[in-house]
């Protein structure tokens, strides 16, 4: 246990919730939500469901109807679907099914916190640089070089967390053909996937032929402002789900009824709320790039999700240093780029899942800051 990591997210969130109950004002930009309530028909459906008595156990692979919309959706069969609670316990599953201890799992850095799984799992983390300069892209060349005989699952998170990147149609077929030739699996986490803003985002489900050594995480939370209902699925080769299923019967057994009603509206209902969201999130990406810029942060225009990964100014190297100063002196809540694996550091993620207001204000504050450190 002592060598799982924390959540940085959630430790800065800590200590900001603590500030606040000391009467600080804090300027929310560390967590990755969004700021939209879930669209009414949604809540309604999951209300209706509640009033016809869905509060019992469900199937733990999940009910057959919502793992038929997540098939259709996908081009997959039921049997290839698991429902889970958040894409993150999906993610749990996965690892923990694939995984004998000492495995090693390739991690492209900076990423979310996948390494506490792994470890969790009994794996072995192996952080792959990706750069700015580069477009944070996965090279198919620099990744063979990190193969090893223990190599047993490449991660794969586009659009990122945290840096906005889409990666390359050409480098996801190299990368396919690389981890199929090698006998490799491959967790594709593309849960922001509705989330872009520029160009496309392609699937790797979509480009592989077939489910065969494939592991696709989705979910509810970013597409559909779902994140405290806990819904998302994984979808793989049958024999695969069927040991997820293990894990899942195992420790949470199954999600609730009610939500997976609501999930299911969300994937069949009206999708109008997501383009409308999408269309607010990229507004104020423009207008908080733009805002960085003038203040002489280097950042990547982000092509998807709903976060910034700009450098860290000029004489900084500490990026947890930076945020708890930050944080303490001018309450913006952000999370260093250490807590991204060990080519995250020398970076901040800053959320833009807030309004233009919130956003206009950590710029004045950042700018405050950055004057007094200079």
């Amino acid at each position: 246990m002592k060598s799982i990591p924390p959540s940085s997210t959630f430790r800065v969130l800590s200590l900001a919730k603590r500030l606040e109950r000391e009467g600080r004002r804090i300027l929310h930009l560390e967590v990755g939500e969004p700021d939209f309530d879930t669209p009414e028909h949604v809540k309604r459906a999951a209300w209706e469901a509640l009033q016809r008595g869905m509060t019992k156990y469900t199937p733990s692979e999940g009910l057959p109807e919502l793992r038929d919309a997540v098939a259709e959706r996908v081009g997959a069969g039921r049997e290839n679907v698991l429902i889970t609670p958040g894409a993150k316990h999906a993610i749990f599953c996965a690892m923990a099914a694939v995984l004998d201890p000492g495995d090693e799992v390739i991690l492209p850095s900076p990423c979310w916190t996948y390494d506490g799984i792994v470890l969790s799992a009994g794996g072995r983390p192996v952080f792959l640089e990706t750069r700015m300069e580069e477009g944070f892209r996965v090279d198919p060349g620099r990744l063979e070089e990190s193969l090893t005989p223990r190599t047993r699952l490449i991660v794969l998170n586009s659009p990122s967390n945290p840096t906005g990147a889409v990666q390359r149609r050409e480098d996801l077929r190299a990368i396919l053909e690389l981890a199929r030739e090698r006998d490799i699996w491959i967790l594709t986490d593309e849960i922001y996937d509705r989330l872009v803003y520029e160009g496309e985002s392609p699937s790797l489900l979509s480009l592989s032929g077939s489910l065969e050594g494939i592991i696709y995480i989705n979910g509810f939370s970013k597409t559909y402002a779902m994140t405290g209902w806990r819904l998302g699925y994984a979808v793989a080769p049958r024999e695969l789900v069927e040991e997820m299923n293990k894990i899942q019967q195992a420790s949470v057994s199954c999600v609730p009824g009610f939500v997976q009603v609501a999930g299911l509206e969300a994937l069949r209902g009206p999708q109008d709320f997501v383009e409308r969201m999408r269309e607010e999130f990229r507004r104020r990406r423009d207008f908080f790039l733009k805002g960085l810029s003038s203040l002489g942060l280097r950042c990547l225009p982000p092509q998807g999700a709903f976060y910034a990964f700009p450098r860290l100014p000029q004489g900084w190297t500490d990026s947890t240093l930076f945020c708890e100063l930050l944080l303490r002196e001018e309450g913006i809540a952000s999370v260093p780029g250490a807590g991204f694996g060990p080519f995250g550091e020398g970076h901040v993620r800053f959320s833009f899942a807030c309004s233009l207001a919130v956003l206009e204000e950590t710029l004045n504050r950042l700018r405050a800051f950055l004057e007094a450190h200079t």
